[in-house]
């Protein structure tokens, strides 16, 4: 469980320093393996990309995992980014009174 206030690793991350890098495998052979260009992968494990579910499912064959450990790395990240930048939005509660209802939906 991580302390209150420390931010989650990003699974890129985790990727490289659990998986790639004890397997001795490079971000050339894994993005062959998982059968996505190498610029993905790169993207993936550098921090600038998130993981998708299509490639969490992939993951998860190509290192027998699950998918819901990666899609859930990276929802524990992104919702702690999130959080970060809260006080840069602008958000009021909503109310009753202040909702129209609108027969469209």
């Amino acid at each position: 469980m991580l302390k209150q206030g420390m931010p989650p690793v990003h699974p890129g991350e985790v990727l490289k320093g659990l998986y790639l890098d004890p397997l001795e495998v490079t971000i050339t052979q894994a993005s062959i393996n998982l059968g996505v260009s190498r610029r993905t992968l790169s993207l993936l494990v550098n921090g600038r990309m998130g993981i998708s579910a299509e490639m969490a499912l992939r993951l998860s064959e190509a290192l027998n995992t699950t998918p819901e450990l990666w899609l859930n790395m990276q929802q524990s990240y992104d919702l702690w980014q999130a959080k970060q930048n809260r006080s840069k939005v602008q958000v009021q509660m909503m109310r009753k009174k202040d909702l129209q209802v609108n027969s469209s939906y």
